[in-house]
């Protein structure tokens, strides 16, 4: 399994709101302490607000911030808002697929199921439990070295 771009940005767009709470960030400075492209950010901001994960200000005192206290955003939630899809093989879009050997092949439903039990391990996490571990002052820290 392996998570597009977008959505390992969103995760840290959310991480990074999670540390700094007590106020709005833009992305300009999420931007520029990831050295993340401003213009791939904005679109990843803009999933992110239309999945209700955070909410978005323009203007003067404006900027970002999450839509939820960091307990009630689950990681399986924003994985599978997030990426374009879930398609671990081809045969998972039936729509689209094209393998010869889908009906003699039964790698089908154990890869199902390997996916089910990653979105399932996610569903386990929330924001919260994922910035428990560290201080703001620490991620603070870490970003300035990076």
């Amino acid at each position: 399994m392996h998570l597009t771009l977008h959505t390992d940005y969103g995760l840290r767009v959310l991480l990074y709101l999670a540390h700094f709470p007590d106020r709005r960030a833009n992305t300009r400075e999420i931007s520029e302490a990831f050295g993340i492209s401003k213009n791939h950010l904005v679109r990843v901001v803009h999933n992110l607000a239309e999945h209700n994960f955070i909410t978005t200000t323009m203007g003067r005192g404006g900027g970002i911030a999450l839509a939820a206290r960091p307990e009630k955003i689950r990681i399986g939630d924003v994985v599978r808002a997030l990426e374009p899809n879930l398609h671990m093989v081809e045969c998972f879009d039936v729509e689209s697929n094209t393998c010869p050997i889908v009906p003699v092949c039964g790698l089908k439903i154990p890869l199902r199921k390997a996916l089910d039990a990653f979105l399932a391990t996610l569903d386990e996490y929330s924001l919260a439990d994922v910035v428990q571990n560290s201080s703001s002052n620490r991620f603070s820290k870490l970003l300035l070295l990076a």
